[in-house]
């Protein structure tokens, strides 16, 4: 492939990828405005403290996620990259349109709170699982996880897991919302998370949890220098012998989900080499 067909051919993903992190984003937001808070359930993250925002001073919904957002999208732009701050500002920009959209049509969804709930959390998680397995983010909460972790690997060289920091996060929202709004809703709020985190963890194979990218190349000098300059990690390097291309290295790196556009482009970049990734619940040191 020449080099101005493959540029086109990246050029060409990259606006299909943001095509979906739009669906995925509209898709959020007529769950949220349609479905989850007429039923008396809230979104969760960042989303969710918004709502509550709005719910205690009656202003603005679509006014009050665009105030919570914003200082989150600029920290991930700042400190996660161009690209991955303008895919979560495109994520963001359109869930908060969508809001806007949403509360001036008139829907009524006939069925019981639990149904409803369900149901539209499943529409949640589904327009979120679009947004992530595109590289792209509209939650704070997921930005601000992202950031900690970040900062933590970089100054220890040890990789840990969004997943704590994530359920202490929205403990802290649903707390917040059983405290100031009511039981009921926290409840219901508390089922939207189970179903929409069931539907993202299926689609993007446990977007939390640390991934091993395993590479198997003959090269792995560029390999090593371009993971260490650009992501800031290093890799296990071990002697490896194909049956057919004989002897080779393999590495081993470890890598959160939002890292992993990056990893892909790097190992795309390095032609002749052959990587796969797997999801790792824990490192034991």
């Amino acid at each position: 492939m020449t080099k101005p067909v493959e540029a086109l051919h990246k050029k060409i993903e990259e606006v299909i990828s943001c095509f979906f992190i739009m669906v995925g984003a509209l898709l959020a937001s007529f769950s949220v405005v349609c479905i989850l808070i007429p039923n008396d359930a809230i979104d969760y993250g960042t989303a969710g403290l918004a709502i509550i925002l709005s719910k205690l001073t009656n202003w603005n919904l679509s006014m009050c996620v665009a105030g919570v957002f914003l200082p989150f999208i600029i920290a991930g732009f700042l400190i996660l990259g161009k690209k991955f701050g303008v895919k979560a500002l495109l994520g963001s920009a359109v869930y908060t349109v969508g809001i806007a959209i949403f509360e001036r049509i008139p829907f009524e969804l006939d069925t019981e709170h639990f149904l409803a709930v369900v149901f539209g959390g499943a529409i949640l998680g589904a327009g979120l699982s679009l947004i992530l397995k595109n590289g792209g983010c509209i939650d704070g909460s997921e930005i601000f996880a992202n950031i900690v972790v970040k900062k933590i690997s970089d100054k220890t060289g040890k990789n840990f897991s969004m997943t704590y920091l994530l359920i202490g996060f929205n403990a802290c929202v649903y707390a917040a919302v059983f405290v100031l709004i009511n039981r009921n809703a926290a409840l219901m709020s508390l089922l939207v998370y189970v179903v929409a985190t069931s539907i993202i963890n299926h689609f993007t194979d446990n977007y939390e949890a640390i991934k091993q990218v395993t590479i198997i190349t003959k090269e792995p000098d560029e390999l090593v220098k371009a993971i260490k300059k650009e992501l800031n990690k290093t890799c296990t390097i071990m002697n490896s012998y194909g049956a057919i291309a004989g002897e080779n290295k393999t590495l081993i790196c470890y890598v959160n989900y939002f890292e992993l556009p990056k990893m892909k482009e790097i190992i795309a970049r390095n032609k002749g080499s052959f990587s796969t990734v797997s999801t790792i619940e824990e490192i034991l040191r």
